[in-house]
């Protein structure tokens, strides 16, 4: 498609041809005096043939419609006159009238038809065949009709999304308008993706005053939820202050008065933790305590051990045909005797080996045994090496949306808890506070449950440092594998893992395992080269192809960054074509045939595997695109199975993915990686981030750059502070 420069039209729609009532997507025909008539397609819930509108947009070419008018900004007005009126009413654009009640109507009440119809739907009774009954219900139906129009007109006047629309009537229902009106900040929710910025500038044209408390307790709020993001469960009063007077410019004797406000009213807890005044959003702190407390309580519990352990666990060995290591063995006879354990170690120490252990182990004892993992892939891979089912966490404890509350909530918790009797958990490096709070509330007061993960990955995207309290609170029993066996040793993926993890720079001159280096200095060159690898040279010399190669960048931006990257590769290996349709959205052009990735969580979608359904699609999960339909506006995304529609409104939830974060690939493992390693910020480029990328590789490794960057990132040990009250709580209640 090509875009032309921005324009203003006006006229009356003559036809609706489409339209989306899920997301109000558009397609209808304008007319615009003199005969002449345009297509016009854009988001105009509820829009009905007869109404005046205005449009500013752009004209586009479409590759199978012709030219089209996409309206970015909708002015609508309601018709005027008979002629006009009986076309509105007859469209059937109000649920219960047709062409014959419009004809009565324009002759019973004239231009004052749409007027009675929305404050005195009563007076319609005048009208033969119409009871009291129906007359109010069509009236009632007009009016929720009209409150999406001013909800509609409200947008525009105010230049914020007209997207957002059918959200906020989802959310909100006929009380959207009122809703916003009275607190614009509501906009600054994960569902409808409003920056606080630009709620804020909604608020301040509104009339509200800079230091209104409603402004100055959203701004509090959000900076708290905020900071969910950068892994804080709380930040401390001396931080929260100063940065929400930053943000919105007032006074800290304000932000104080509000403060208090909010405590007194419960959505925000202050307690003292390690020292510091901490302030938590509610729900953050009880996830925090709850987690606290449970594990605590499992910590303390000591199982019956069973008669002949030792004996028994050299039967299972026997039956696996190996011999345990003395960690592994360690590993399997602590599963046998606490509740709740640790098991960490790095690449090639034999944690698969010991997981396996304990589950023969637990299949001994009888005892039913769920296998779960944060993401997808890595619930995938850990049922692939146990010879048993992995789960998601969110599948495994059913996550649903709760379209009252506006929450994530889980089928089974204390009220209904899972049937199993252990839980063993792989890449717990990656699970947050509340997704922890959530399993450790499903699971029976005797079920035993294994954290399996390496402590020295990425932490989780999520809020909490989980793991890492986990170990360092020293509360929790933990086997730490630290031999790493011959075979895994003859790998230099593992063997360069683990020297950067001790600081020391990988080997980049070994050329004859699985771990390459190609120096590319020039940031632009390194681009160049990833799109070869990817496009041929691997595919042709190693027989690797495209879609098992997995593309990282610690950054975003600049030339080797994932944007300009995953440009780059589609052109590359999944080109404009007459049989791939794709659909232009903002800056990304989705394809037939694009892998993609959700980059937030969605817990009400809906999502098909052949005769069965579930809900639910999260951040970092990785599909195919393998439909696009221009004509109902929809690409439809299949998750390994999972197969997920997505409407117009959908699409901002959608990023290509042949290029992805290393903090995206965090719990996922691939074939081959190819690891750009060119510039970026320095909070990037950190040993961290080199260490999780070089341990996402199965088979092979190759690293494209510069090799002053790898030093770098070997030689940055920084680790970004997350404040958590976990460690503390669970040193306190061990006490």
């Amino acid at each position: 498609m090509q875009e032309a420069e921005q324009t203003y039209i006006e006229g009356t729609v003559s036809a609706v041809v489409y339209q989306n009532q899920e997301n109000g997507y558009t397609v209808l025909r304008l007319d615009v005096g003199d005969g002449a008539a345009i297509t016009v397609v854009g988001c105009m819930p509820g829009v009905a043939p007869g109404e005046g509108i205005s449009v500013q947009g752009a004209w586009m070419r479409h590759a199978s419609y012709g030219e089209q008018f996409k309206a970015e900004a909708v002015e609508r007005r309601l018709p005027a006159g008979t002629k006009a009126i009986y076309d509105y009413l007859s469209s059937g654009a109000v649920c219960g009238i047709g062409a014959a009640i419009a004809r009565r109507m324009v002759e019973e009440f004239g231009e004052d038809a749409l007027r009675v119809l929305e404050e005195h739907p009563e007076q319609l009774t005048k009208i033969k065949g119409i009871t009291r009954k129906r007359a109010l219900a069509i009236g009632e139906n007009f009016r929720l009709q009209m409150g999406m129009r001013r909800l509609l007109e409200f947008l525009g006047e105010h230049e914020v999304p007209l997207q957002l629309a059918m959200p906020l009537y989802r959310k909100f229902g006929d009380r959207a308008l009122e809703a916003i009106r009275g607190n614009p900040y509501l906009l600054v929710d994960e569902e409808l993706g409003v920056a606080f910025s630009d709620a804020d500038q909604l608020a301040l044209s509104m009339g509200m005053e800079g230091d209104d408390p409603q402004r100055v307790e959203a701004a509090l709020l959000f900076e708290l939820t905020h900071n969910l993001d950068n892994g804080h469960t709380f930040l401390p009063r001396r931080k929260l202050i100063p940065a929400t007077a930053q943000l919105i410019g007032v006074e800290d004797e304000a932000l104080e008065d509000a403060l208090e406000t909010l405590l007194e009213r419960g959505e925000v807890i202050q307690e003292s933790v390690a020292g510091e005044e901490a302030v938590y959003l509610h729900d953050l702190c009880e996830a925090e305590q709850y987690v606290a407390w449970r594990i605590t309580e499992m910590a303390r519990g000591e199982l019956t051990v069973p008669r002949g352990l030792d004996r028994l666990i050299d039967r299972l060995q026997a039956d696996q045909g190996i011999t345990y290591a003395p960690q592994q063995r360690q590993a399997v006879m602590l599963a046998a005797q606490r509740q709740v354990m640790l098991l960490t170690g790095g690449p090639g120490t034999g944690k698969t080996t010991s997981l396996r252990g304990v589950l023969a182990l637990f299949e001994e004892l009888g005892l039913e045994t769920a296998l779960a993992a944060p993401t997808g892939r890595a619930a995938k891979r850990l049922g692939e090496l146990c010879g048993a089912e992995g789960y998601t966490i969110h599948r495994l404890l059913e996550t649903q949306y709760d379209p009252h509350s506006g929450r994530l909530v889980f089928a089974h918790d204390e009220e209904d808890p899972l049937k199993a009797d252990a839980v063993i958990v792989d890449e717990t490096s990656m699970v947050d506070i509340v997704l922890m709070r959530g399993l450790l509330s499903a699971l029976r007061p005797d079920c035993r449950l294994i954290l399996v993960g390496d402590p020295d990955q990425l932490p989780s995207v999520g809020a909490g440092n989980l793991f890492s309290d986990l170990i360092r609170s020293g509360v929790v029993p933990m086997v730490r594998l630290t031999e790493i066996f011959r075979q895994a040793a003859e790998s230099a993926i593992v063997r360069n893992a683990h020297g950067v993890n001790r600081g020391e720079l990988p080997d980049l001159k070994d050329r004859e395992h699985d771990f390459f280096f190609l120096r590319r200095k020039d940031p632009a060159r390194a681009a160049e080269t990833i799109v070869e690898l990817i496009q041929t040279r691997l595919p042709n010399n190693m027989g690797i192809p495209a879609d098992q190669i997995q593309v990282l960048s610690p950054t975003r931006k600049r030339v080797a960054g994932t944007a300009s990257l995953n440009r780059a590769i589609q052109e590359a290996v999944n080109p404009p074509s007459p049989d791939r349709p794709e659909r232009r959205f903002g800056e990304y052009v989705f394809r037939q045939g694009d892998r993609v990735m959700q980059v937030r969580n969605n817990y009400d979608v809906v999502w098909k595997d052949g005769l069965t359904s579930g809900m639910g699609i999260f951040n970092g999960d990785i599909g195919r695109i393998i439909r696009v339909d221009n004509r109902e506006q929809t690409l439809t995304v299949d998750f390994e199975g999972r197969q997920v529609e997505y409407t117009p409104d959908m699409l901002v939830e959608l990023e290509p993915a042949y290029a992805i974060t290393v903090h995206k690939a965090q719990g996922s493992e691939y074939r081959a990686v190819v690891l750009s390693v060119s510039e970026g910020p320095s909070v990037l480029l950190t040993r961290g981030v080199l260490y999780t990328a070089i341990t996402r590789a199965r088979e092979l490794l190759i690293l494209v750059g510069d090799e002053e960057v790898v030093a770098a990132m070997t030689a940055n040990d920084r680790q970004q502070r997350r404040y958590s009250g976990l460690r503390w709580r669970l040193v306190q209640m061990a006490e």
